[in-house]
């Protein structure tokens, strides 16, 4: 198998598994935002496959909820979902997984800048967020932090660690395996 075959591959692997964990979210009564493993997945994606191919295949489940598929929160899908208030967190993702791509590649295998650099991303991710759902629901920016960031900080924190857990070893039997 040549490297683009592989490369696309892996990719698509790491947006099938984003189109699974998606969909499984917990909806808060005080929020429209649901607790989510779209990050969980995309911090694991990047990790395993370092920024760009990482971005790719977030974009890739993106435009797969976009066109139809199921695959957002609450197996809902469509453009009224990105115009809806937790769009800017959809569209902060592909920030996220560009920013903690990053981190990824320029420290390899070192899970202190790389734990930062998906905290920095998490953060950037939650602007876009708060910001478009202060403005799609017409609530100050304060009501938006607490309805879309404050609830899911532990959580997050708690979805970063475990990608480094579970990617570094993974990370190391995907390349031994030359599959990235």
């Amino acid at each position: 198998m040549n490297t683009k075959t592989k490369e696309i591959t892996m990719i698509g692997l790491m947006a099938a598994i984003t189109c699974i964990a998606g969909p499984l979210s917990l909806p808060l009564p005080f929020s429209p935002v649901p607790i989510s493993l779209t990050n969980l997945a995309v911090y694991f994606s990047v990790y395993l496959l370092g920024m760009k191919r990482g971005t790719v295949s977030y974009c890739v489940y993106l435009l797969l909820g976009l066109v139809g598929l199921p695959v957002f929160s609450a197996f809902t899908s469509g453009p009224a979902k990105l115009l809806g208030p937790t769009g800017g967190y959809l569209i902060g993702f592909v920030f996220m997984a560009l920013i903690c791509g990053w981190f990824v590649d320029r420290w390899d295998g070192k899970p202190a800048p790389c734990f930062i650099g998906m905290l920095v991303g998490t953060v950037v991710c939650y602007v876009f967020g708060t910001v478009w759902l202060a403005y799609q629901a017409k609530m100050s920016f304060g009501a938006a932090l607490a309805a879309g960031v404050f609830p899911f900080i532990a959580g997050d924190i708690m979805k970063i660690a475990l990608s480094l857990l579970v990617g570094m070893p993974v990370r190391v039997r995907v390349r031994k395996a030359a599959l990235n």
